[in-house]
C-alpha cells in the first residue's frame, strides 16, 4: 500500500455559509413559498441522509422510512439535489387525501394542485406510482387516473392537454398511496440522482454512487485520514470518497434537474440556480488539501477502468494501482479502508478470500477497517475483534451490514 500522507487539515465550514445562502434564498422567496419535500433514499441510509442535508442547512429535516422530508423554497431542493450524495430523488409534495376507490383518486389529484403551474400543451408527462397496504392494488390503474385528472384539469384551463412521454418526461409525477393515504409529489431531481455522470462502464454488480457515500458516512471517515478500498471494482468508494474530501457536490456536473423543465422555471430561478452552482463551485478544495485516497483492484481491467472513471469525475489524483489485496499494507498517518469485496449473489468469493481479507486487517493498527458484507463471515473471522459499529444496509434487494473495526 502507498506510505500515505496528510496535511491534517479540517473541511472547515459546511457546505455554504449561511450569509451566502440567505441573499440566495431571499431571491427566489421573493416569488415562491414554502414548500414540503421528500428526499428518498435507499433502506438503511436514512439516518446518514438526515445528517448530511443538516449539513447543507435544509429546514425542518425528519429522517422517516425511505427518505428525509424538509422544508423551504424551490431552491432548498435544487441544493439538495446538488449537494447531497446519499439522496436518490427529490420530490415536491403538492397535495397529500384519503382514497379508497378510483374516483377518489381522480378528485384527489384534480383538486390536489394547479397543473398548469407546471405543465403547458408543449410540455410531456409521466405518472408513476407505489402502492402499499391499500384498496386500490393495481399500480398501472392508479397510474392511468392520476394522469386522466392532471390532463382533463389543463384540458379546461388550457384548452388542449400535453402528451406522456414515459422514458423522458418533462414534468414526472409520483403517487404513494399506503393505507388508503395519497401522497402526490413532484420530481425536482429528474433522472436519478446516483447517476454521477462520471461512471465510464458498470463493472459486473457495480455500487450505487449513493450507497458508497453513505456507507463513507455511516463508516464515520472524516475526510482528513487516508482513505483506501483494495477491492475497488470500477472505483465507486475511491471516487466518491475523493469527491467528497474535496467538497465536489455531486449533482454539480448535471446540465438539468427536473425542475428546470417545469413550466413555472423562469429567468430569476435559472439566475439564483446558476448562482448556486457558481458558489458551490467556488467551494471546491484543491487536491493538494485533501487526504490521499488509494484504489486498488487485482483485475488490470478494473484499475483501467477506476483511472477512466476519476478523471470523468475530477478527482484524477486518486491513486489506482493493480496489486491484491494481501499487498495491503498500514498507511501513515493511520486511514480508514472502506471495502466492498465479492459476496452473495454478485460472486463467490468463498471462505479462502474471507481468511486472507481478516489476516490483512490485523495487520493495521490504528486503522478503522469497514466493509459491507452479506453474512457474518468476516465478523467470524476476526473475533474476537468486536465491531466497533454495525448497520444494516440494502444493497439492492440483498440485506447485508456495513461492519467497522477499530484495529488495535
Amino acid at each position: 500500500m502507498v506510505k500515505f500522507s496528510t496535511n491534517g487539515g479540517r473541511l472547515g465550514t459546511p457546505l455554504d455559509s449561511a450569509r451566502q445562502w440567505g441573499t440566495l434564498a431571499r431571491r427566489m422567496a421573493d416569488t415562491d413559498d414554502r414548500r414540503a419535500f421528500f428526499a428518498t433514499a435507499a433502506k438503511g441510509t436514512e439516518g446518514a441522509l438526515r445528517d448530511e442535508l443538516r449539513e447543507l442547512r435544509l429546514p425542518a429535516v425528519k429522517a422517516e422510512r425511505g427518505g428525509v422530508r424538509f422544508g423551504g423554497t424551490l431552491l432548498d431542493a435544487y441544493r439538495a439535489c446538488i449537494g447531497s450524495r446519499i439522496a436518490v430523488r427529490v420530490l415536491q409534495e403538492v397535495g397529500r387525501f384519503h382514497c379508497v376507490d378510483g374516483d377518489a383518486l381522480y378528485e384527489g389529484v384534480r383538486e390536489a394542485y394547479r397543473w398548469d403551474a407546471v405543465l403547458d400543451v408543449r410540455r410531456t408527462l409521466a405518472v408513476t406510482c407505489a402502492l402499499k397496504n391499500s384498496q386500490l392494488t393495481h399500480s398501472a390503474f392508479v397510474a392511468q387516473r392520476t394522469k386522466d385528472a392532471i390532463v382533463d384539469q389543463l384540458r379546461e384551463t388550457l384548452g388542449a392537454r400535453p402528451n406522456v412521454d414515459k422514458a423522458d418526461p418533462d414534468v414526472a409525477v409520483f403517487i404513494h398511496l399506503v393505507k388508503d393515504e395519497a401522497t402526490v409529489y413532484l420530481d425536482v431531481s429528474g433522472e436519478s440522482l446516483h447517476r454521477r455522470g462520471w461512471r465510464a462502464k458498470a463493472r459486473e454488480a457495480p455500487l450505487k454512487e449513493t450507497l458508497a457515500a453513505a456507507m463513507l458516512r455511516l463508516a464515520g471517515w472524516d475526510r482528513t485520514r487516508p482513505l483506501a478500498d483494495p477491492m475497488c471494482g470500477s472505483g465507486t468508494l475511491a471516487i466518491e470518497g475523493a469527491q467528497w474530501a474535496r467538497r465536489i457536490p455531486p449533482g454539480l456536473a448535471r446540465e438539468v434537474f427536473g425542475g428546470e423543465r417545469w413550466a413555472s422555471h423562469d429567468a430569476s430561478e435559472a439566475s439564483a440556480l446558476d448562482d448556486l452552482r457558481q458558489e458551490l463551485r467556488a467551494r471546491i478544495r484543491p487536491a493538494s488539501d485533501a487526504p490521499d485516497v488509494l484504489a486498488a483492484d487485482l483485475d488490470p481491467r478494473a484499475v483501467a477502468q477506476t483511472k477512466e472513471n476519476a478523471r470523468l469525475a475530477g478527482v484524477p489524483e486518486v491513486h489506482v494501482v493493480e496489486q491484491d489485496i494481501a499487498a495491503l499494507g498500514p498507511a501513515e498517518p493511520a486511514g480508514h479502508v472502506v471495502v466492498n469485496p465479492p459476496y452473495g449473489v454478485r460472486l463467490a468469493s468463498g471462505e479462502a478470500l474471507i481468511e486472507r481479507m481478516a489476516y490483512v486487517f490485523r495487520t493495521l493498527p490504528g486503522h478503522r477497517v469497514s466493509v459491507i458484507c452479506a453474512d457474518d463471515l468476516l465478523a467470524r473471522a476476526l473475533k474476537p475483534l468486536k465491531p466497533a459499529q454495525e448497520h444494516a444496509l440494502w444493497n439492492g434487494d440483498l440485506e447485508c451490514r456495513l461492519f467497522s473495526w477499530d484495529i488495535a
